[in-house]
């Protein structure tokens, strides 16, 4: 017993004791300093007139300044963010003019930073700003990584993928054309059982030329070089023309389908069309894409909501309000668990159940989905009940409708103003 005490005295002892904290940490303002300087991101702290007031050695490092010499310097100064081609972001693209005009957090994970040296290196950045009580930005913390070496590997494996795909396309393709010669009465005889084994190759070989075809369109997706010629593209007539097609689809499993135009806006240009007698005004809804990469998207969007859906109902609405034009695809098929909907958009990801297993797939189609949407700045996302249906959303930037009317008046340079006029989501 007495053994016992002993042991809880001395227990009690060591709680009663002050932690052993060496002395360089004991005052708060040297603590703070150890912190940031032992962080291996770069750190950056900057006053309400964009000059800074604070910088690790390791933003020092990337950017080529001593921290003490950059101390009260503009930022703009000292860090320079350019473009992959190592262009200078124009000011309504900089993200730290972003930050101050719209007082919220801006994280990218896709820009380059010009250092003294000029050098040029890639890096994930993320902005946070501090907010005063009128909610005012009165300092911002910026947080610089550098991700080069992340990204040399990212490109190497890129373009493995690229080009075994490639490589891979043309002999795929050739067996496909044989198969289907095979399969052609004109051109050969078989029996019955010959040409089953025949259409399950064939079927096969599709599959696989569809895989490769999908790895080396989100490898481009990924490294920037996906081909992309955007012009000003009118919405509701655009999504109206691709109902021909899709119609088809959906038809040919027996479902039905909808088309939906809406607004939410209580004045705008409009266009009348005639509809079981009745006139019906449709709003313009002026967008900025390449026609080709969206139809992909509304497409693949669309063929998946056939391919999941035993009975029922698909719709294909178009919709919006000043800033933006939201397209989307509704299904009445079996809805997507709610812990598979933030990572239905990664790469290669696959919700895994019965149907997915049974359907296959490539796990790329919403991932390519992803990437052209954010090509034009614009966002994609899906929503789901379980027993319901699922909804997948995607919104773009919307034109002024007066603009967008002049540079269609202009065709010989539409294509080039429409890049320029490409607008961001916020």
């Amino acid at each position: 017993m007495s053994n016992f005490l002993f042991i809880h005295r001395q227990q009690e002892s060591k709680k009663d004791a002050p932690v052993d904290i060496p002395t360089i940490l004991r005052d708060e303002t040297q603590r703070f300093k150890a912190i940031i300087e032992a962080i291996e991101d770069g750190v950056i702290l900057l006053g309400n007139k964009k000059h800074i007031v604070l910088m690790n050695p390791a933003a020092g490092h990337l950017t080529g300044w001593k921290p003490d010499d950059a101390v009260n310097i503009s930022i703009e100064s000292v860090v320079k963010f350019v473009n992959n081609k190592g262009e200078l972001l124009p000011k309504e693209k900089d993200p730290l003019e972003e930050v101050f005009n719209t007082q919220k957090s801006v994280k990218n994970n896709n820009l380059f930073l010009r250092a003294r040296d000029s050098t040029q290196i890639s890096i994930d950045l993320v902005i946070t700003p501090i907010l005063d009580q009128a909610g005012g930005v009165s300092a911002a913390v910026m947080v610089i990584r550098d991700v080069t070496k992340e990204r040399a590997e990212e490109q190497q494996r890129a373009d493995f993928i690229s080009t075994a795909s490639h490589e891979m396309r043309t002999p795929v393709a050739a067996i496909e054309g044989y198969l289907a010669l095979a399969l052609n009465d004109k051109v050969a005889s078989i029996d019955s059982r010959a040409r089953g084994y025949l259409e399950k190759a064939h079927s096969s070989t599709q599959h696989l030329g569809q895989l490769f075809q999908d790895l080396l369109t989100s490898a481009k997706a990924e490294d920037g070089r996906l081909a992309s010629h955007p012009v000003v593209l009118e919405m509701g007539e655009f999504i109206e023309k691709l109902t021909n097609d899709l119609k088809l689809v959906a038809d040919k499993k027996g479902l039905e389908m909808v088309l939906q135009a809406s607004s939410n806006e209580a004045s705008i240009n409009a266009t009348a069309e005639s509809e079981g007698g009745k006139r019906v005004i449709r709003p313009l809804y002026y967008a900025v894409a390449d026609p080709d990469r969206l139809r992909e998207v509304i497409t693949n969007l669309f063929d998946n909501a056939v391919k999941y859906t035993p009975a029922g109902t698909i719709t294909l609405g178009i919709t919006g309000n000043d800033q933006v034009v939201q397209g989307y695809v509704r299904d009445t098929g079996p809805g997507i668990p709610a812990e598979d909907l933030p990572h239905l958009f990664q790469k290669f990801y696959r919700v895994d159940n019965s149907a997915t297993r049974t359907i296959g797939g490539t796990g790329l189609g919403l991932f390519i989905c992803r990437k052209i949407i954010e090509l034009y700045h614009g966002q994609i996302w899906a929503e789901s009940t379980l027993g319901k249906g699922s909804t997948f959303y995607f919104n773009l930037p919307r034109l002024d409708n007066k603009r967008a009317e002049e540079l269609l008046a202009n065709p010989a340079t539409k294509e080039t103003a429409a890049h320029a006029e490409q607008p961001q989501i916020i």
